[in-house]
């Protein structure tokens, strides 16, 4: 299994991938380990999310190196995603406790009646992670199941296993005990073998087709399952807005991180009234996004990550142009070691082609003139994906009305390609099931059990 940096196509690492064998063993280990671990006190597990925090703390520099030189994100957007992953721990750390203490629900001294809900963990957690933003994807997941009482089996992405392997020794580092968080590294055949273990939940980020054999499987199993599988997300730009900016705004959605964000904007309505405008102006921003070396603090656009990728933004280009898209920036592949596509803009779109219908998770967008609000509605709503979707307006009011008619997960005003822990991560449709983040996110690695307690007497 070789580890390759997609910007260079080096080998950064040679590996051998877990066998069938090797998963099963793990599983076991991680079995025997999560009662020990349930039994700790809710404060002592979050004590080590807080050491794994100052973990990060003390080597981010590193990290955010390993992370650029394996899936071509470019340094300072590494940067980025660990300076965030801090405040993503620090809620999980401030909100952990509560989210997951009992809870009185009823106290009736005349029938001397107590209801109570207690939240138990699920037991062995299988994590099947994501490449393109692993930190935040991975913590989603191992960080608030760990708190609750659960063992990981954390599966990184074959894309970025080096940053796996960081994120488990630094776990094990603060205090998670090595058979309660445990790696397993491999592909996609490592996965399936992780997934024929008896498991109590299954969290999956990745494509519809693995997300809805996932589903299938587990559906058999009657265990707890958490999909989030990509969207087409859509952004609709009202006639009242600053052209410029929510075209600089709009742009930066669609291609930071090259692009390649579960929910970066992947297709751009725009009131017909100011569509030209907004499209000069939008193409001005991306003619001035430098693409170039990852580790570069001056690029903003790096390296595809997938080289198979490659060809799926090959096609949509091709398929746009052939039904009588224009392409204003762009439209192919850079020719330069690794995996490189340049910064694509596409004007007459419609939904006859691929590039409105289908996930791209690169850098390339198609804009669309519409009519008026109710014209964008409909197309915001015309696809089988349903994660996010938002509205530039300088109207509030507009803006609600918009998106409570828009079937998303999570939805903006006036930004966009946006995550809080404090708000539930979910999605609708082809979108995924489940949901992370929130004190809901914290709660769904468990399960929650009823208690009628009367006395006698």
């Amino acid at each position: 299994m070789k580890i390759l940096n997609p910007a260079t196509g080096a080998v950064l690492r040679e590996m051998s991938p877990d066998s069938l064998k090797i998963v099963r063993a793990k599983y076991d280990r991680a079995r025997a380990a999560q009662p020990r671990w349930a039994a700790q006190s809710i404060r002592k597990r979050i004590d080590a999310i807080s050491r794994f925090k100052d973990q990060i703390v003390e080597r981010q520099e590193m990290l955010a190196r390993t992370l650029t030189q394996e899936v071509g994100k470019p340094i300072r957007q590494s940067r980025n995603e660990l300076k965030g992953l801090l405040t993503r721990l620090d809620f999980f750390v401030a909100e952990s406790a509560r989210a997951l203490r009992d809870e009185t629900v009823l106290t009736d001294a005349g029938q001397k009646l107590e209801e109570r809900i207690s939240h138990e963990p699920l037991g062995v957690v299988a994590n099947i992670s994501a490449w393109n933003y692993p930190y935040f994807v991975g913590s989603n997941v191992f960080v608030p199941a760990l708190a609750a009482g659960n063992a990981v089996l954390y599966k990184p992405s074959e894309y970025a296993t080096l940053t796996g392997l960081h994120i488990a020794d630094m776990l094990h580092a603060a205090g998670v005990p090595e058979d309660v968080f445990i790696s397993v590294i491999g592909d996609g055949a490592t996965g399936a073998a992780l997934l024929h273990q008896p498991v109590d939940g299954v969290f999956f980020t990745g494509s519809h087709g693995t997300g809805a054999k996932i589903a299938a499987s587990a559906g058999r199993r009657m265990i707890k399952v958490q999909l989030e599988l990509g969207g087409k997300d859509p952004i609709y730009v009202c006639d009242d807005v600053d052209v410029k900016a929510a075209a600089a705004a709009v742009a930066d959605g669609a291609f930071y991180n090259t692009g390649q964000s579960c929910c970066s904007v992947e297709r751009i309505y725009v009131h017909e009234a100011i569509h030209d405008a907004f499209v000069d102006a939008f193409v001005s921003e991306v003619k001035g996004y430098k693409v170039g070396d990852p580790e570069d603090e001056s690029s903003y656009i790096g390296a595809i990550t997938r080289k198979a990728q490659l060809a799926v933004l090959k096609r949509q280009v091709a398929d746009a142009k052939k039904k009588g898209a224009n392409v204003l920036v762009g439209g192919g592949a850079v020719k330069r070691k690794g995996n490189w596509f340049a910064p694509t803009v596409l004007a007459d779109v419609d939904h006859s082609m691929a590039v409105m219908r289908e996930e791209s998770f690169g850098p390339i967008i198609g804009i669309q003139a519409v009519a008026d609000d109710d014209a964008a509605v409909d197309q915001m709503n015309d696809t089988e994906y349903g994660l996010t979707a938002g509205v530039y307006t300088n109207d509030e009011k507009r803006a609600k009305k918009i998106l409570a008619r828009v079937n998303a997960g999570t939805v903006y005003w006036n930004c966009c390609d946006r995550v809080s822990p404090r708000l539930p991560w979910s999605g609708v449709k082809h979108s995924g099931i489940g949901l992370t983040l929130s004190t809901y996110g914290i709660q769904t690695f468990t399960r929650p059990k009823a208690w009628h307690l009367k006395e006698t007497g």
